[in-house]
């Protein structure tokens, strides 16, 4: 249901994955654990569930890996076998944390990650600008304070703060310039 909510209101809609794969080891990044056949039937999979919930396949030309965790193979598959272009989150902030729950070492509740955000914002010199925030809406029953039900309050906030936002597909289409950058 939230899937066709967010189509409705014309969000980006990808690929991710159908399996969620590790595509290579944790601590070899070169070193792969599946097979080009494994990635590409599990991104054809994906798109058959994209087609099934009627999201244009032919639109969602990006593409982020599972885990954010790739190599140049995984790149180079996508591009070639899936006409895919790979994209992932700008690293900085602990945005992408919020699939963590209080039972993992690695734990970051929402609103340490909320201030990761301002931190970070205020310490760069180009602060948020042309920054890809990673967040998930699905995450684990045993996380309590999902992150996503902040994102209004960080919204206004960074509104407030002169900023405006961007679909993926246009900061990735033109690149930073005066005329799409997020910051005025």
């Amino acid at each position: 249901k939230s899937i066709l909510k967010l189509k409705e209101n014309g969000h980006y809609l990808g690929a991710h994955s159908d399996k969620h794969l590790l595509y290579c080891d944790w601590t070899k990044r070169d070193s792969l654990l599946i097979t080009k056949e494994q990635f590409i039937s599990d991104m054809e999979k994906n798109f058959a569930a994209m087609d099934a919930l009627d999201i244009d396949v032919g639109k969602a030309g990006y593409y982020l890996p599972p885990y954010e965790w790739y190599n140049d193979t995984i790149a180079k598959w996508a591009r070639e076998e899936m006409n895919l272009k790979l994209i992932s989150f700008t690293p900085g902030t602990k945005s992408q944390a919020d699939y963590t729950w209080p039972e993992l070492p690695n734990y970051i509740n929402s609103e340490n990650i909320y201030q990761s955000i301002l931190e970070y914002e205020k310490r760069s010199p180009s602060g948020l600008n042309g920054f890809i925030l990673l967040m998930h809406l699905g995450t684990d029953p045993a996380r309590q304070d999902k992150f996503y039900t902040r994102l209004p309050s960080l919204i206004r906030q960074l509104r407030k703060s002169g900023y405006r936002f961007l679909t993926v597909e246009d900061v990735l289409r033109y690149g930073p310039s005066p005329f799409n950058i997020y910051k005025r």
